[in-house]
């Protein structure tokens, strides 16, 4: 699934391409998609003609704020797209495509189908599931350490599960808690109560510094990921644990272990994260 880093890419993306731009037609090939309004016409009749104001993103979702008092809330799941495109273009596993004026269209696919579309009034969006209760975005400026460690406080439980839980810290997902750990020494397992100061300010510092490294690459190509181009993120060559079960570590030279963490495959290094 998309963390952070990739779906603030394809927020930056959304915002060079189609902010300011008119939807003229909606289609929908798979009602399945539309998860609000209830009637997928009312989905389209309520977007056509509408111009798409602001692009934002909160946790894994990305908000058009449509010209009125609507938005349109995406959210990709494990395999959705977003794909920018010539108007007319057939995409494999298109579920609703927006065509804009300039004759060019913007395209969710989704194989899997498990993402989604909310199509509601500003003021009711924070309802949709996960938006009421998300944590705080962790690159915004207020995510302080101080802030950090107030987060932590009473917090018990392995530290790994904590940092993927979106209610604690939204956008933190399997690939970055893993790297976020493994940077600073601690094992996926520990209890978040039993951090010392040291390993808290550690694992704040990292975490940040590995979210802004990958989103400089343009995210991680893991499963379905692309860009708004259908580019791939070029930062899975730079991933230190994620993926590299059996293979050296590349501190110590020992062999990376994986373990399941709250049912997610999880990989460290014995040596390195105690």
């Amino acid at each position: 699934m998309p963390e952070l880093p990739e779906v603030e890419t394809i927020r930056k993306g959304l915002e060079k391409k189609v902010r300011g731009k008119r939807v003229n037609k909606v289609i929908i090939r798979s009602e399945k998609a539309i998860k609000a309004p209830s009637s997928p016409d009312e989905f389209v009749k309520k977007i056509e003609g509408r111009k798409l104001s602001e692009i934002k993103r909160k946790g894994k979702y990305l908000i058009l704020e449509l010209d009125c008092k609507d938005s349109l809330i995406i959210h990709l799941k494990m395999t959705g797209r977003l794909i920018y495109s010539s108007e007319g273009e057939e995409l494999s596993y298109a579920r609703v495509i927006f065509i804009f004026p300039d004759k060019t269209q913007l395209n969710f696919t989704d194989m899997r189908g498990f993402g989604g579309l909310w199509l509601v009034p500003d003021e009711e969006f924070s309802n949709i599931p996960l938006l009421k209760s998300m944590g705080p975005e962790p690159l915004e400026n207020d995510f302080t350490l101080a802030r950090f460690r107030g987060l932590l406080k009473g917090k018990k439980g392995k530290i790994k599960s904590l940092l993927m839980e979106q209610t604690f810290i939204a956008g933190v997902g399997n690939i970055y808690s893993q790297e976020a750990l493994f940077l600073s020494g601690i094992h996926p397992e520990r209890n978040a109560s039993m951090l010392i100061d040291r390993e808290v300010e550690s694992l704040y510092n990292n975490l940040l510094a590995v979210l802004r490294e990958a989103l400089s690459y343009g995210g991680s190509s893991i499963d379905a990921y692309v860009d708004l181009n259908g580019k791939k993120g070029s930062y899975e060559s730079h991933l230190r644990v994620y993926g590299r079960q059996k293979k050296n570590c590349p501190r110590c030279g020992a062999v990376i272990r994986k373990i399941k963490v709250s049912g997610r495959g999880t990989c460290f290094c014995p040596v390195c994260q105690k």
